[in-house]
C-alpha cells in the first residue's frame, strides 16, 4: 500500500488545506493502518490559545503554544522524530478529551502516556520528577534539582523547565523561584500564571 504523508512545514501546510477534510481523514486512517503514521497532530482550542499536540506511537510528544509558532514545531518534529508527520486527530482524541477536562477543572491528572524522547540526560530525568509534583501544588527550582539528584544544578533545572516539550502533561508551571516569582514559561508567564491560577496554587516545597 502507498499512502501519501503530508510534508511538514509551511509548504506542507498550504498543501494540506486544500486537501478536503473526508480525505484527509482517510489518508490518516490509511497510515495507521500501514504502520507509517509516525507523528500524528492536531490543535486544540483553550482558554491559553490554540494548542499543537502531536503523538507518535508511544505517547503525546510535543505540545506546543500558539507564540512558538506551529509550522516552526512541525518542522522540528520532522527534523527530530520522523518527517512522517501527518494531523491525524483520531490518535489525539484522548489527550484532546482530558485537555478539556483539564481546562474545565474536571481533571487534576492526565493518563496519557507521553514520549520524553525530545528531551535526554538530566533534563529528561527533571521531567519525570514534574509529573510527581501534585495538583495544585508548587516546588522550587531548587527543589526539583535536588530531587533528580544534582542540588548544584539549580540553572539547569531551570532550563529543562523552560524547554519541556510537553507543558501541561509535564506540569513545569508548578515550578517556581525561591522567593515566590514565577520564572520563565515556555507560553508567557501570563500562561503561567493562568495554569497556577485554574490549579489554585499553593506552596509545597
Amino acid at each position: 500500500m502507498t499512502t501519501e504523508i503530508e510534508p511538514a512545514g509551511a509548504l506542507g501546510a498550504d498543501l494540506t488545506a486544500r486537501v478536503p477534510e473526508d480525505l484527509r481523514a482517510r489518508l490518516a486512517t490509511a497510515a495507521e493502518a500501514a504502520g507509517v503514521l509516525d507523528v500524528a497532530y492536531r490543535w486544540v482550542d483553550s482558554p491559553l490559545g490554540p494548542l499543537l499536540v502531536a503523538a507518535t506511537t508511544e505517547g503525546v510528544v510535543r505540545v506546543a503554544f500558539d507564540r512558538e509558532g506551529h509550522e516552526a514545531v512541525l518542522a522540528e518534529l520532522a527534523a527530530r522524530v520522523s518527517p512522517r508527520v501527518l494531523r491525524a486527530p483520531r490518535r489525539l482524541d484522548p489527550v484532546t478529551r482530558q485537555l478539556d477536562e483539564y481546562f474545565a477543572g474536571d481533571r487534576r491528572s492526565f493518563e496519557v502516556p507521553v514520549d520524553l524522547r525530545l528531551a535526554r540526560g538530566f533534563r529528561r530525568t527533571v521531567l519525570e520528577h514534574l509529573r510527581t509534583i501534585p495538583y495544585g501544588s508548587v516546588e522550587s527550582y531548587a527543589a526539583v534539582a535536588s530531587a533528580s539528584g544534582s542540588p548544584a544544578a539549580v540553572r539547569a533545572a531551570g532550563t529543562a523547565c523552560a524547554t519541556n516539550p510537553v507543558p501541561v502533561l509535564v506540569p513545569c508551571h508548578r515550578v517556581v523561584r525561591s522567593d515566590g516569582s514565577l520564572g520563565r514559561y515556555l507560553g508567557g508567564v501570563e500562561v503561567k500564571a493562568a495554569l497556577l491560577a485554574l490549579e489554585g496554587r499553593r506552596e509545597s516545597g
